[in-house]
């Protein structure tokens, strides 16, 4: 008889701590807790998040998590000369920033960058052997196919990452670009050039109606266009590909769904070509 109160306090203890199940449910909240309070304050300080092997496995892969993490896997170190990494890296910024200055941030999912360099345990623990990578680490189970962002196809351009993010994390990002005072700069060049010569020419303005002036600039146009400037300007691809295996570089893109900025100027070379000996025939 002395047992029962004994087993009785047993019993209500445990229901006040909600048994074994509840005490690890508890811990559990409390570790996500703690690695959400980290990212925010990582997030806080630096849109991408740099993250070494450890971090990565315990903020990324190691559960609990219910948050996604974009993860670039680059090479950005001089020594490695990725050109397309330092390219890929400006436009990533541009879309984390975005996302870091949105009223519509919250801590549903985090971008972050692991460096070979930095994490090359990583590289090895997922198998990858190129780089700029981009994988989405859903905040339930593991990565899917899609969620590996198709670089060669779709190119690494801000909009086009955002597009991808919003169809694997349903978070929709508009990409705020930072003022860019090229085109303004140029057209206002342009306009100094037509002002003066309008100025110099004073009454005379016969070389406005030089069909041979307008021709020429309209051909110039033409062959920008139909060589695929505004497709590089839209879609932002690489200039070339570096095997980092063999060193070879690749200038012309093996899928007919995309095309390296090299193609444009090799199309475009051969266009003026084509008709400078149009030309050399009609004369």
């Amino acid at each position: 008889m002395a047992a029962l109160p004994v087993l009785a306090l047993l019993l209500l203890l445990l229901a006040a701590w909600g048994g074994p199940g509840a005490a690890a449910q508890k811990r559990k909240e409390m570790v996500l807790s703690e690695k959400v309070s980290q990212l925010m304050e990582w997030a806080s300080k630096r849109s991408v998040i740099r993250m070494n092997g450890d971090k990565f496995r315990r903020l990324v892969k190691a559960p609990p998590r219910n948050y996604s993490v974009i993860v670039m896997f680059t090479a950005l170190q001089p020594h490695r000369q990725c050109v397309v990494c330092k390219q890929a890296d400006e436009e990533y910024q541009i879309l984390a920033n975005s996302w870091r200055y949105s009223s519509a941030f919250t801590n549903k999912i985090f971008f972050a960058m692991v460096d070979f360099d930095e994490g090359s345990d990583v590289f090895q623990m997922l198998n990858m052997n190129s780089a700029p990578t981009f994988i989405n680490f859903p905040a339930k189970g593991k990565p899917k196919r899609g969620d590996t962002y198709e670089l060669q196809v779709r190119g690494f351009a801000a909009e086009q990452l955002a597009r991808w993010v919003a169809d694997r994390t349903d978070v929709n990002i508009r990409v705020i670009r930072p003022p860019n005072y090229a085109g303004p700069l140029m057209l206002g060049l342009l306009l100094a050039v037509i002002g003066g010569l309008v100025y110099l020419r004073g009454s005379n303005l016969d070389f406005l109606y030089n069909k041979t002036g307008w021709a020429f600039a309209a051909l110039c146009f033409v062959l920008a266009m139909t060589s695929g400037q505004m497709w590089n300007h839209i879609r932002g691809p690489p200039y070339a590909h570096k095997n980092p295996h063999t060193g070879q570089v690749n200038y012309i893109h093996g899928s007919s769904q995309a095309q390296f900025v090299a193609e444009t100027h090799i199309v475009l070379l051969f266009s003026i070509l084509l008709r400078c000996m149009r030309l050399k025939q009609h004369s």
